[in-house]
C-alpha cells in the first residue's frame, strides 16, 4: 500500500514521536473493555497502542483512502463520516455503552466546531482528551481576567473540568503544523448548572463581541431590547466576568421569559 500524503484541505498533521504517543496513551489510562472512539485516526499512531489496552476501538475517519485502510484492522470498527454530523448519543446506543470515551488529534482548522458539537452530547461522554493547537488548549482553561478567557472558556467551563495534561512540540508530527500543541483533559461535571445552553451561549456571544469594551455597549443594549430588570454589573468587560455569573444571568433570563 503506497505511503498517505498528508491532505491540507482535511488539516492532517500526523503524530509520530513514539515518547510523545506513549505520554498521550499514559495520560488517557486506556482499560480492556472500555467504550473508546477515536477522532481523526489519520496513520494508527494513537490507534494502535489504544487498541492494543482496549480489545476494540471505534474511530470517525473522514478522508476515504485512510478509512479504507483502516477497515483492514479487526480491532477497529470504522464510522466514514464528517465528525460534525455524527450524533455521539445514537453512537454509544450502537456500541451499547451508557457513556463513551472519546479522543483524538482533532484537526485544527475545525477543532472549535467539533468542540462544540460534542457539547450537545456531553451526558453520553465519560471524558474526553484531545490534542489540539496549544492556543486553543490556553483559551479552554483559561480564567477570568485574563486575555485567553473568551466564549469558548465560558461555554466548555460550565460544563467541563478542564485540564492541560501535555505540552507537543510541532516537531511531533509529520508534517510538522506552525504551532505548538497540546493535550487537553475534559471531565463532564457531575452536576453543573441546569441552564438552557443555547440562551447561555447567546449571552456569552454577545457579551464578547466588543470585548475591549464595557459591557453596557453589547450586553447592555441587548439586555435593555430583552426588558431585563434583574442587576447585573454592566460597568465590566466581559473577560472580567467568572462563569457562574454568565450562567446565573442565562437563568435570571430564561425564568423571566417564562413569566
Amino acid at each position: 500500500m503506497k505511503p498517505h500524503t498528508a491532505r491540507k484541505r482535511f488539516g492532517q498533521h500526523f503524530l509520530a514521536d513514539p515518547a510523545v504517543i506513549d505520554a498521550i496513551v499514559r495520560a488517557i489510562v486506556p482499560r480492556a473493555g472500555q467504550p473508546m472512539v477515536e477522532i481523526g485516526p489519520g496513520l494508527a499512531a494513537l490507534t494502535q497502542p489504544l487498541v492494543e489496552r482496549l480489545g476494540r476501538l471505534t474511530v470517525i475517519e473522514l478522508d476515504r483512502d485512510l478509512a479504507a485502510r483502516l477497515r483492514a484492522h479487526p480491532q477497529l470498527s470504522v464510522v466514514e463520516a464528517d465528525v460534525l454530523t455524527v450524533d455521539f448519543a445514537q453512537l454509544a446506543q450502537s456500541m451499547g455503552a451508557a457513556r463513551l470515551r472519546v479522543v483524538g488529534n482533532l484537526p485544527y482548522n475545525i477543532s472549535t466546531p467539533i468542540l462544540f458539537h460534542l457539547l450537545q452530547f456531553v451526558e453520553a461522554i465519560e471524558d474526553q482528551h484531545f490534542m489540539l493547537q496549544k492556543e486553543v488548549v490556553d483559551r479552554m482553561v483559561a480564567r477570568p481576567a485574563t486575555s485567553d478567557y473568551g466564549r469558548l472558556s465560558v461555554m466548555l467551563q460550565w460544563r467541563y473540568a478542564m485540564e492541560n495534561v501535555l505540552h507537543v512540540p510541532p516537531e511531533a508530527f509529520d508534517p510538522p503544523p506552525k504551532v505548538d500543541s497540546a493535550v487537553v483533559r475534559m471531565a463532564p461535571l457531575a452536576q453543573p448548572a441546569q441552564v438552557d445552553a443555547k440562551l447561555l451561549s447567546q449571552v456569552v456571544q454577545v457579551s464578547f463581541s466588543q470585548r475591549r469594551k464595557l459591557m453596557r455597549h453589547s450586553l447592555g443594549k441587548w439586555l435593555e431590547a430583552r426588558q431585563f430588570t434583574g442587576a447585573f454589573d454592566l460597568q465590566r468587560r466581559a473577560e472580567e466576568v467568572p462563569v457562574a455569573e454568565y450562567v446565573a444571568l442565562a437563568q435570571s433570563l430564561s425564568g423571566s421569559d417564562r413569566e
